[in-house]
């Protein structure tokens, strides 16, 4: 790995109204090197890369320097022609084009003025192949899940000839065996020469494929490390700011609780199906009840919850509340019979980002009461101060743009916006996705906190060990079909994965 810098930061700042995204940052990246950048949501991670790409603006002071050379992209297209490709947590291609339409999308190339459709599908092709990733490149990105979208985001990246590869979140939505041929892909770009910042809050993740680390808090920089000589403690309190943080990764049976006797069953379904998106199965949730689905990618846990909340409709099955049988056709009705959905991707069916935290807030009480139960611009600032105060929401003040907040604040809002509805029953699909280490401890105390008063919930997690801290139950699934019912001792992280594989 060579020494020679690639990409050099120096006192580099961002502003926002009422917010310092950035103060005065310094970053190296060196040429054929994975560099890991980590930190908590708000650090300043996410705002470096989109200064360096052209989305945001930089303060005046400070420079960017690529190649040697004073450098500012005014877009992201200018920084991709120059050389500097960025593949975002967010999926941002267009679902109805199709595969190889979204690799060379605004690129596509022309012969004898017409687009040439023979190379692209080649080369569509070719760049998908180097991540071992085998589809039909006609069918549009859609009809595709979500892991594999998020690899076609990484091939268009690919493609490019790119000096500097920038994977920001790249990874939340994919599976360990995707990650791997991920990891595989990234040593052998390295290996050409390739430079490539890692973002990711995956901590085994970036001490198995970096170099080294820059650590930012607060829109600071706290330092540079070489990962081979940083301490994953050490690397967590320097990300929060604290001392010896890991008792709370230590400690899933305390966190959990002491084993108590079965609450009520308080939502009971019944050979409920949808053909092409889950099987035939059976739940029982009980008041008071964390009940987990675990499950690898695609195995059919968030068409579940997306059954259980009516935003699909099964073909067949029963529901029973509290031992009456109900229908719940819609979210409305959902809404009515007082459960929340924190849905799996925040920005497109989460939070309306240009909304305020207070808007945003008080949406599904708004929902539950009616259009002519008004809430009034006092109350609604009641609602939003409690609840800012009691998920600890960073924000200046509640009426502040959501979309300008962290990640994990943001998610924090979804949270807020259904306790404020009081519902008895919350569903939560990768609530902690793609958020700080600080912030996931926060919302996994909070969902013990709820339980602890009668709530019953449904969490969905791909983290086994965030599953074993916060669940007394976890349901088991595979290729779309429920297949275990895991409690007590069971509940270990082998005895998962075993279930998974064997059944």
């Amino acid at each position: 790995m060579s020494t020679v810098p690639i990409l050099k930061i120096e006192k580099l700042s961002n502003s926002f109204p009422g917010v310092k995204a950035l103060a005065d940052v310094n970053f190296t990246l060196r040429k054929g090197e994975i560099h890991g950048l980590m930190g908590e949501n708000g650090a300043g991670k996410s705002t470096l890369i989109k200064v360096v790409t052209g989305l945001y603006r930089k303060d005046t002071g400070g420079g960017i320097f690529f190649e040697d050379k004073l450098f500012e992209a005014h877009s992201p297209m200018e920084a991709t022609k120059s050389g500097i490709s960025t593949v975002y947590q967010e999926i941002n291609l267009i679902p109805n084009l199709s595969v190889a339409e979204n690799i060379f999308l605004g690129r596509q190339p022309i012969r004898r003025g017409m687009i040439d459709w023979k190379e692209i599908n080649a080369r569509a092709e070719t760049a998908l192949k180097k991540l071992d990733i085998h589809i039909d490149l006609t069918k549009p990105l859609s009809s595709y899940s979500i892991a594999i979208q998020q690899m076609v985001s990484i091939a268009r990246a690919l493609d490019i000839s790119a000096k500097i590869l920038i994977l920001d979140e790249a990874t939340s939505s994919l599976d360990a065996a995707e990650v791997e041929q991920l990891f595989s892909v990234m040593r052998k770009l390295k290996s050409e020469g390739l430079s490539i910042i890692f973002i990711t809050h995956f901590i085994n993740q970036i001490y198995e494929i970096s170099d080294r680390i820059t650590v930012l808090r607060n829109g600071k920089l706290v330092g540079e490390y070489e990962t081979s000589t940083l301490p994953r403690v050490e690397l967590i309190a320097r990300m929060l700011g604290k001392e010896l943080v890991e008792f709370q990764y230590k400690a899933p049976e305390r966190l959990r609780g002491e084993k108590k006797s079965p609450n009520k069953v308080f939502l009971q379904v019944r050979s409920m199906e949808r053909r092409g998106s889950i099987s035939a199965f059976d739940l029982d949730i009980c008041k008071g009840e964390v009940l987990g689905l675990a499950g690898l990618l695609g195995s059919g846990r968030t068409e579940i919850a997306r059954l259980l909340f009516g935003i699909d409709k099964p073909e067949r099955g029963n529901t029973l509340l509290d031992g009456k049988r109900i229908s719940i056709s819609s979210p409305k009705k959902a809404i009515e019979n007082n459960f929340g959905f924190c849905p799996e991707n925040r920005i497109s069916e989460g939070i309306i980002p240009e909304l305020t935290v207070r808007e945003n807030i008080i949406l599904a009480l708004q929902a539950k009461n009616g259009v002519f139960k008004y809430l009034s611009r006092k109350r609604q600032e009641e609602i939003a101060d409690r609840y800012i105060k009691a998920l600890n929401i960073i924000t200046p003040t509640a009426d502040q743009i959501t979309k300008n907040l962290s990640g994990g604040n943001q998610q924090k809002v979804i949270v807020a916006r259904w306790l404020a509805s009081n519902p008895r029953f919350l569903i939560l699909d990768e609530p902690t996705r793609g958020i700080d280490v600080g912030t996931k401890a926060e919302i996994q105390q909070l969902i013990l906190s709820l339980s602890r008063k009668g709530m019953a919930i449904l969490f969905i997690s791909s983290e086994l060990e965030e599953m074993i801290r916060c669940c007394q139950r976890i349901a088991v699934l595979r290729d779309r079909c429920k297949i275990a019912e895991l409690t007590g001792k069971q509940i270990d992280q082998k005895v998962i994965m075993r279930t998974i594989a064997e059944g």
